[in-house]
């Protein structure tokens, strides 16, 4: 019996993979086609933009690493609502703070859903607070700020863990000794442990493999959903699904992420005392327990398991990141951080630092604000959809559409910052010296999906900031390089740098 030979057979196989791709690229152009005649009417009188290609739609003119930055550049021909196409999914983007706050607050039902993005969709479906919607998200969200401020959000309780965590934080740092570090898990764990003693009542030491690993995850994850990578597959998931990549690590970091927040609570249930709630987890579980609808429908386990990971995750990664933030600005601009020390030293000497104080603190709560604002942690938000079709000055936004209210030309908002793109406190300062308030400081974002931990992570930074600045004196390695550029990820963090802390006498 003859056969073909090896080569005959590879040309065979290479042709039936051109043949294959060639029919899969024209399904894709007829269903195109077909999707296009669909939906003209559906997009009339939609926000402008560049006009897309096929299939790709925008993507070769984005900077798929930093999309806020190319964003920003079609505002100037588009105007502050514009539109933009990845795949085949349009995208409405909104820029400049008036712009913001018309949509999120003046027309805030309308803008109200999270989009179901592919990447993260498999696994957390709509549980949990941030990427739910509809009933879901309102009950959630409603136990949250409620539990929260139960077990001390905003109060006296929570703000002494604070104080005695920020203290914890500077014995770690003594042993550095004064000499070069730049491993910051340790301000990544003091600001976990926070979070962790409202959802667990537990505090983890900062070598803990737990707490360390825990923190790898989120801090994998940020980095990489904020990779043009993840970008691509939200917007091709049925072709990416297909491709290794860095969305396989997402999966298998979420699915260990929940695993572990699983086994925690299987363990906590069976201690649980409905007459003895110790912390956010019992409430859930209480919860369970009452057996009437509403507990029956929402407060199951899989919500119970992505809710503490939403909380965990955002509670640890937005505040650290600000403080890394904060300590390179300070060895940057080594007279802002003289400035704050010697308000520390008149108003609170050697005493704890605490909330009480900053009232009297201006400069320092100046130099906080500015920290938030040109950190811009989440430049580009996290994203809405409209929950209903939206008439938005002028223009028809149907239901369903992914909305970017991108927090970065807030916070670089020219009509309300003198120095949009510079370090400058005195954005946050009157003639005087007194602190002013500006309204389009939006790093926590506003409206109806706000942060749930904005009076938290502010009470965080005050103290964990005031504490360190009180105890050290931040210096840059000699010679070393500091680079403001932030490094690439769902949040802007500063890129890998070293520092000196030298104890104050």
């Amino acid at each position: 019996m003859s056969c073909l030979p090896f080569l005959d057979f590879a040309q065979l196989t290479f042709t039936m993979d051109l043949v294959t791709l060639l029919l899969l690229v024209t399904i894709i152009l007829f269903l195109a086609n077909v999707l296009k005649n669909q939906t003209q009417g559906k997009y009339k009188n939609f926000p402008p933009g560049p006009k897309p290609l096929p299939i790709i739609g925008n993507v070769l003119e984005l900077d798929m690493s930093k999309p806020h930055k190319t964003f920003m550049e079609l505002s100037k021909t588009y105007g502050p609502v514009l539109s933009v196409q990845l795949g085949m999914r349009k995208m409405v983007v909104l820029c400049g703070y008036e712009t913001i706050k018309d949509a999120l607050i003046n027309h805030s039902e309308g803008f109200t859903d999270r989009p179901v993005e592919p990447v993260t969709a498999k696994l957390l479906k709509n549980n949990g607070i941030a990427s739910s919607n509809g009933e879901n998200w309102k009950v959630m969200r409603r136990f949250s700020l409620s539990t929260l401020r139960d077990y001390g959000m905003g109060r006296k309780t929570i703000e002494n863990k604070i104080i005695e965590e920020a203290e914890c934080l500077v014995q770690k740092i003594k042993t550095f000794e004064g000499k070069p570090f730049g491993n910051f898990t340790s301000i990544n764990a003091a600001v976990a442990n926070i979070i962790v003693a409202i959802l667990l009542s537990k505090r983890f030491d900062y070598d803990d493999p737990t707490i360390l690993k825990l923190m790898a995850i989120v801090n994998s994850n940020v980095r990489l959903l904020g990779s043009p990578w993840i970008r691509l597959y939200n917007s091709f998931p049925l072709l990416m699904d297909w491709l290794p990549g860095p969305h396989r690590t997402i999966f298998g970091n979420i699915r260990e992420f929940l695993e572990f927040i699983k086994l925690t609570f299987t363990k906590q249930k069976k201690e649980l005392d409905v007459n003895d709630q110790r912390n956010f987890m019992d409430a859930f579980l209480a919860k369970q327990q009452e057996g009437n609808p509403e507990s029956t429908k929402f407060f199951h386990n899989e919500n119970l398991i992505v809710l503490v990971g939403n909380l965990f995750a955002a509670g640890m990664e937005t505040t650290a990141t600000t403080l890394k933030w904060g300590l390179l600005l300070m060895i940057k601009y080594p007279e802002i951080q003289q400035k704050v020390q010697d308000e520390i030293e008149r108003v609170i000497g050697s005493a704890q630092p605490q909330m009480e104080h900053r009232k009297q603190m201006p400069y320092t709560d100046a130099v906080i604000h500015e920290i938030q604002r040109f950190g811009d942690i989440v430049p580009s938000n996290l994203p809405r959809a409209t929950s209903e079709d939206v008439t938005f000055r002028g223009y028809l936004i149907p239901k369903g559409t992914i909305v970017f209210p991108l927090l970065h030309s807030a916070l670089r908002d020219k009509a309300y910052f003198k120095k949009p793109y510079e370090f400058y406190p005195e954005h946050f300062l009157d003639s005087k010296g007194n602190f002013k308030k500006s309204e389009a400081f939006i790093p926590f974002s506003i409206g109806k999906r706000s942060c749930a931990g904005e009076t938290l992570a502010k009470m965080e930074l005050f103290v964990f900031f005031t504490t360190l600045l009180q105890n050290f004196t931040f210096q840059p390695v000699p010679g070393a390089k500091l680079d403001l550029t932030p490094s690439l990820g769902l949040t802007n963090s500063p890129q890998p740098f070293e520092i000196c802390a030298i104890p104050r006498s």
